[in-house]
């Protein structure tokens, strides 16, 4: 539930799995950048789903600077839809950062609570508002929380690092997944970012 130690990880991983012993030398030095664990974070996940970078940061820029920055329940409650659809935000979103923005002000979201919780118990916290499933509740758990051990198996890269790694004919299932990674547990997250990684590496000949 901690944090890793990095090079314990690192090591561990090469260890414990040849074919992630490859991506980690050709990939390199681990560099996961991390977050904070607050609204702001889960709000700007929210607004980033499904979009792609450049669009997502126009938008975010928008939105913070009509809301405020670093966004809180307050900001977001004092505008109108209208005013949250006019940065570029889909009637959904608006209706997302809504939900959360109210959950919030209602105390049934407790950010500084988070860091102590287990796995489940954060997922269940954060699913409660709507446009959050799990695999934001993963990326939060990975990204924000720094929990080593999370394998977030809806993951499209994930996915497709595995397939292409492992040598899978089809997208891998669930179960699939969760067998490959047993022996990188308990640091599954490390292991994650590595695939992640690899997908962005260019190759002789591909």
């Amino acid at each position: 539930m901690r944090k890793a130690n990095h090079q314990l990880a690192i090591n561990h991983l090469k260890k414990s799995d040849p074919v992630m012993a490859a991506i980690i030398e050709s990939v390199g030095p681990f560099r996961m950048q991390f977050g904070e664990p607050t609204f702001h974070a889960l709000a700007e996940a929210i607004l980033y789903q499904q979009l792609n970078g450049k669009a997502a940061v126009t938008i975010f820029n928008r939105f913070t600077a009509l809301a405020g920055d670093p966004l809180t329940p307050k900001g977001i409650l004092k505008l109108t839809d209208a005013e949250m659809r006019g940065v570029g935000l889909s009637r959904q979103k608006t209706a997302y950062l809504r939900d959360l923005s109210e959950k919030t002000a209602a105390g049934l979201l407790e950010f500084e609570r988070l860091p102590e919780l287990p796995e489940e118990e954060v997922i269940a916290h954060l699913t409660q508002v709507k446009g959050v499933g799990v695999w934001t509740a993963h990326m939060f758990l990975m990204f924000t929380l720094r929990r080593p051990d999370i394998l977030p198996v809806g993951d499209y890269g994930v996915q497709a690092a595995i397939k292409k790694h492992y040598k899978k004919r089809k997208w891998p299932k669930p179960p699939v997944m969760e067998k490959i990674a047993k022996p990188w547990a308990p640091y599954r997250s490390i292991a994650c970012w590595y695939l992640w990684k690899s997908l962005d590496i260019k190759t002789v000949g591909k």
